[in-house]
């Protein structure tokens, strides 16, 4: 993969370039500001941006800003968050756009370089990688009366591992379902959040949006 890289740590910064390259990926540009991240994507076209949320000058949420930026500009364009923060409310707006290819994980939660790397090229492939405390900590920060409330336990336990990226299967191992189970469950939220079939459109994506956005 071609990878750019904004974190204003230096030493992060050269370390994931390093493991990076060592992997055999191509490591395009490593910068330190959400302006330099903004140019180096433009000019270099990567297949994922990893991003650090809060960089200077503010030390906020340039970074998640500049994501959301990217996104708008060249749609689908691969971006996974690496933060030790969670931004609830500009962490739903860049999931908001249906896209793909979006991840967020944090740093501290991060205990195998092959978790990582997985995650990496599963947003390059135009997946969606949550780590379970920023999906929980979203879903605290958006929960409303609503749709939401029409599910029972086990479809909010399916849907929370659904927001995850789980894939059926996963989902199967995580909960002692069977796939026939599982696959219920998923019709059953489809069908109560109103995600009729559609050739235009994602279902699965979809109904984690209603979940984090409800």
């Amino acid at each position: 993969m071609r990878v750019v890289i904004a974190e204003d740590s230096t030493i992060l910064r050269h370390g994931l370039a390093e493991l990076l390259t060592l992997r055999g990926h191509e490591v395009v540009a490593a910068v330190k500001d959400a302006a330099a991240l903004e140019q180096a994507v433009k000019t270099h076209a990567p297949d994922v941006s990893i991003v650090d949320i809060r960089m200077p000058p503010t030390h906020t949420d340039e970074g998640l800003r500049a994501a959301i930026a990217l996104r708008k500009e060249q749609p689908g364009q691969a971006v996974l968050l690496f933060s030790q923060y969670v931004e609830t409310r500009y962490a739903a707006e860049l999931l908001a756009d249906r896209a793909g290819g979006v991840g967020y994980l944090l740093k501290d939660r991060v205990a195998e370089v092959s978790d990582f790397l997985d995650a990496l090229k599963r947003v390059a492939d135009g997946e969606t990688v949550l780590d379970p405390e920023v999906v929980s900590q979203l879903f605290s920060a958006t929960r409303k009366t609503g749709e939401l409330d029409r599910l029972t336990t086990r479809e909010r336990e399916v849907l929370d591992l659904m927001a995850e990226g789980r894939s059926n299967a996963a989902i199967c191992a995580k909960l002692f379902l069977s796939a026939g189970s599982v696959e219920k469950h998923v019709t059953s939220i489809f069908g109560k959040l109103g995600l009729h079939q559609s050739e235009g459109d994602n279902r699965r994506v979809l109904a984690v949006l209603k979940y984090l956005q409800a």
